[in-house]
């Protein structure tokens, strides 16, 4: 097999999560915004794909150069051996982005770059004429930053956080690599009770389901990177075993989600029962303001609106105050919550232990974290 260079992408302040991930695979890690490069053959981009919880997407880096004119971006595309990944018929659109760059035209840089690689596939393949593109496909990124491009092929397809269960959602989804980061950033375990009082469609709760059953986020659905020629089904069939295999479907948990919108309650249990979690998760229609528990050690995680809408915020306050009053009488419960609303801690009552600022889509939000205290051992 080949050893590709490969990176991981990921939403801003999630890097050192998707950095973890990727180590736990056996890869040695270089982290840049947003980007996590490691190197691996075609069984690391199957794994990658199959197990990375939190990163969009998984790409090869097919080249990188300096280019400031269009005649250096063709030939330095040129030079790079595309009939390594691409079959004389692969099928390959072409997106782009330009950031602080002399080569500021993004549409002229993907038809550059697009011209080239077929320049190359016809040499490369003794043809003349047009490709007909009609094989697999490849996705291919012409990215520029301060004049230096980066050629990759997106491996995933699909962005990695569509795991194929979520069947409905609120009208502000959190995506599910946003919500397994929160997971994983609380420390959970499957031994500690697990309540999202403000569950939405049930994100929250069926992520930290499949932490807890080591489920395979990728197990249920398909990567564009199964059609390729030279990702052969073998890999695959070993990697969806692996998976299995390493699944823990007989961990107990004890899980709850609820929300006031008994709607939203049926959408989490339709999309939980999509999951396979039929009967894991148990889900409840009551106010965060009805929240009561007598188990201990527990974990709380959740995304309260950000009070963008109308006359929201004066229920949001009050939600939030009520939380930080019932939370009190539970001390050994820890408390994360996801919001944008910067006097979250003086509604709440207390300052966080700690901040985490994280992006839910284009929302810059903090991440406040407050850790309960250890109760007491016989």
């Amino acid at each position: 097999m080949t050893t590709h260079r490969l990176v991981a992408t990921s939403a801003m302040g999630l890097e050192s999560i998707v950095a973890d991930e990727v180590k736990a695979l056996g890869f040695e890690t270089q982290t840049e915004n947003g980007k996590i490069y490691f190197e691996g053959d075609e069984l690391a981009i199957a794994r990658a794909n199959m197990w990375l919880r939190v990163a969009d997407r998984v790409k090869i880096i097919a080249g990188d150069f300096k280019a400031t004119t269009f005649d250096q971006l063709f030939e330095q595309t040129k030079a790079i051996p595309w009939e390594n990944y691409l079959s004389v018929d692969a099928a390959f659109p072409v997106q782009g982005k330009s950031v602080k760059s002399t080569l500021f035209s993004v549409p002229d840089c993907q038809a550059i770059v697009k011209k080239a690689i077929v320049e190359r596939l016809k040499l490369a393949h003794k043809r003349i004429g047009l490709l007909d593109e009609s094989g697999a496909s490849f996705k291919i990124e012409v990215s520029i930053l301060k004049d230096v491009v980066k050629l990759s092929i997106d491996t995933s397809g699909v962005g990695l956080h569509k795991r194929g269960y979520r069947l409905e959602q609120g009208e502000a989804p959190l995506k599910e690599t946003l919500a397994a980061a929160l997971v994983y950033v609380s420390k959970w375990n499957p031994n500690r009770p697990f309540v999202d009082p403000v569950c939405g469609s049930g994100t929250i709760p069926i992520e930290a389901a499949m932490i807890g059953q080591n489920l395979a986020p990728g197990y249920n659905r398909d990567f564009i990177s199964e059609d390729w020629p030279w990702m052969s089904k073998k890999i695959w069939d070993e990697v969806r075993i692996e998976a299995e295999d390493l699944a823990n479907y007989d961990q107990p948990l004890d899980i709850t989600g609820s929300d006031i919108d008994f709607r939203m309650i049926d959408i989490a249990s339709n999309n939980a029962i999509e999951a396979g979690f039929a009967d894991l998760i148990k889900w409840k229609q009551r106010p965060l303001s009805n929240f009561t528990t007598t188990s201990l050690d527990g974990v709380m995680i959740g995304n309260p609106p950000y009070g963008e809408r109308i006359g929201e915020v004066e229920v949001i306050r009050d939600m939030v105050s009520d939380l930080g009053q019932i939370m009190n009488n539970h001390p050994t419960w820890s408390v994360y919550m996801l919001s944008s609303m910067e006097d979250f801690e003086t509604m709440y009552g207390r300052r966080a232990t700690k901040k985490r600022k994280l992006f839910n889509g284009p929302i810059q939000t903090e991440y406040y974290q407050y850790w309960g205290k250890k109760s007491p051992r016989e």
